[in-house]
């Protein structure tokens, strides 16, 4: 599927999502795909896994996880950088590039762009997700 087709899908989804019930996963995959020239691969497993202990200290592990866990919020600290966090900008500006005429992506990648902590912790929270699907 190409990403202009993606987005597609993803306005008619926030489209259709009265309650903004999506809205929050929409955040966390648009900062997953905006962070594919992050650069992170050799810390994020190890990172991951460490933050997946304290996931699961605190509870169970399948309750979902939240941008302002203390999970979520370690994994981000630990693993980020300036340069990092410049090509997680990056990513969002091409992104909002893309999303022209859709509105609510673009209003989604705008708050992401607006909020680089929410941003970097959505990033954090996709590698969070990506661990925790590979298990």
């Amino acid at each position: 599927m190409s990403r202009a087709a993606w987005l597609l899908g993803l306005e008619r989804s926030l489209a259709e999502d009265e309650g903004g019930a999506e809205l929050a996963t929409a955040l966390v995959v648009l900062a997953s795909v905006a962070g594919r020239e992050v650069g992170i691969e050799d810390e994020a497993h190890g990172a991951s896994r460490r933050a997946l202990l304290l996931l699961a200290s605190g509870g169970d592990p399948e309750r979902g996880l939240d941008l302002n866990g203390r999970a979520v919020t370690a994994l981000a600290e630990e693993v980020r950088t300036v340069d990092r966090q410049l090509a997680l900008d990056q990513g969002l500006d091409e992104l909002k590039a893309q999303a022209k005429g859709l509105p609510h992506v673009s209003e989604a990648v705008a708050a992401l762009r607006a909020t680089p902590d929410v941003a970097w912790r959505a990033y954090a929270c996709s590698l969070l997700a990506e661990e925790l699907g590979a298990d």
